[in-house]
């Protein structure tokens, strides 16, 4: 990996502007998922550390939040600005750590600063109001403040743009930012930390802690002084940091799994369907909480809409994310290849079919075929727990299921008829939709 500014490659957590090893000297490896090579070591931060930077953000927050919202725009102007000229240094570095191709890791970078760019400019529209008193003598004066301190924990999948859209929202406001970055991809949030202090983003005000998620995680939710916590992963660790936030009763966004549904009308355009599920499910090589998961196909289409998405799934380039032409990388690491393979294995035992993969790939390590499985049932795991994977799966009709216990549950219905979206959003198919993405519908 070479760089074209190698002071983006970071090693040490940004604490109160300085860059810094843990105290206790231990350090944990950062692994290229496509070779298994080191890349580098980052600091295991203990409690005192991650104490030291809540200290800094809350003195820092003091100057911060006097700033005018326009100077705090210029600001983050200028990270948006530095971000973009480091484009392909920071996809080098995040397809490296994370292992995305190079192609998905450019968008991902300017995605990222599209958010920083948003929200700089709406940093100068948080107006307050006067509202209409009982009394002549008396105004009602709205004044908006920031909360305070704030933390966030972000995932491996998107790991640039799920911190920028949590950074740049609480820096916009006047608040200040500690950032918990996946073990398994900190370089990338360290490089960003970097081109922030290079825009002229005051010390304390953003801050990168690396080290392990439990520890750290609880110095944040613990602290008094951090007023709003932000998470992106899983339902089993949001379950745990709501918990842990409830004694100081502070502020949680939590963005948590999903098991989303794709659902096919016999009306349906079939090559615009499958067109909509590649891009939906293959994203990051399927490695996104929003990604369509199972398919509800009507019988009359079924085996057509299996034999188009099996050709499209076997046009798919699988490769190390660096190389010219892949579409899919590496998965994350050995425990998402054991956790894909165990739930295919018990669709298998359950009387499910391979239409194709199925089975690791022959470049070994952490790939895995791009999968179709078809005969799906509701008593297999896959229909209710969600997986990190390039694989997807085909019920033989759409009907009526139980609700998964997933709290994300974006939604790809591909039909002709008015009619049957209004009854479905509605409630004619008696669902609870918590996110509805619908395709094209010709008038």
């Amino acid at each position: 990996m070479k760089l074209q500014n190698p002071d983006l490659l970071r090693s040490q957590c940004l604490i109160n502007g300085e860059w810094c090893d843990a105290r206790s000297g231990k350090r944990e490896a950062v692994i290229n998922p496509a070779n298994g090579v080191e890349l580098t070591t980052v600091p295991l931060v203990s409690a005192e550390e991650t104490q030291q930077a809540i200290n800094a953000a809350q003195q820092a927050q003091i100057g911060w939040k006097q700033q005018t919202a326009k100077q705090r725009s210029v600001l983050l102007l200028a990270w948006a600005d530095k971000i973009m000229a480091a484009q392909e240094d920071l996809a080098q570095l995040m397809t490296a750590e994370q292992g995305k191709s190079l192609a998905e890791a450019r968008g991902e970078v300017a995605y990222a600063a599209s958010f920083i760019t948003w929200f700089a400019e709406e940093a100068k529209r948080v107006d307050g109001a006067v509202l209409q008193a009982p009394q002549a003598s008396q105004r009602l004066v709205v004044v908006k403040q920031p909360i305070g301190v704030c933390a966030a924990i972000t995932p491996w999948n998107f790991p640039a743009a799920m911190i920028t859209r949590k950074a740049a929202p609480a820096l916009a406001a006047g608040c200040t930012m500690i950032v918990k970055p996946a073990e398994q991809t900190p370089l990338t949030a360290l490089a960003l930390a970097k081109l922030a202090q290079d825009a002229g983003i005051p010390a304390g005000v953003l801050q990168v802690v690396t080290g392990e998620a439990a520890q750290v995680g609880k110095v944040l939710c613990d602290s008094p002084v951090v007023r709003k916590l932000s998470f992106t992963g899983s339902t089993e660790v949001g379950r745990i940091l709501m918990a842990q936030c409830a004694p100081t009763i502070k502020k949680l966004s939590l963005e948590l799994g999903g098991n989303a549904p794709v659902i096919v009308f016999d009306d349906a355009n079939l090559d615009a369907a499958v067109a909509g599920i590649m891009a939906s499910k293959f994203r990051n090589s399927g490695q996104t909480c929003v990604c369509a998961n199972r398919i509800y196909v009507q019988d009359g289409i079924y085996d057509r809409l299996v034999d188009k998405l099996v050709a499209a799934v076997e046009q798919l380039k699988v490769g190390d994310g660096t190389q010219e032409g892949t579409t899919q990388g590496p998965l994350i690491d050995e425990a998402a290849i054991e956790k894909v393979q165990s739930h295919i294995d018990d669709a298998l035992i359950k009387g499910a079919q391979i239409a194709t993969g199925g089975q690791p790939h022959a470049l070994g390590r952490t790939f895995f075929q791009p999968t179709v499985v078809t005969g799906v049932t509701q008593q297999m795991r896959f229909a209710k727990e969600e997986t990190f994977g390039r694989w997807r799966r085909c019920s033989v009709s759409m009907t009526k299921r139980k609700l998964s216990r997933w709290p994300m549950i974006p939604n790809l219905v591909w039909l002709l008829t008015c009619l049957r979206k209004t009854l479905l959003v509605n409630g004619g198919c008696r669902r609870r939709w918590n996110t509805a993405w619908w395709a094209s519908i010709p008038v």
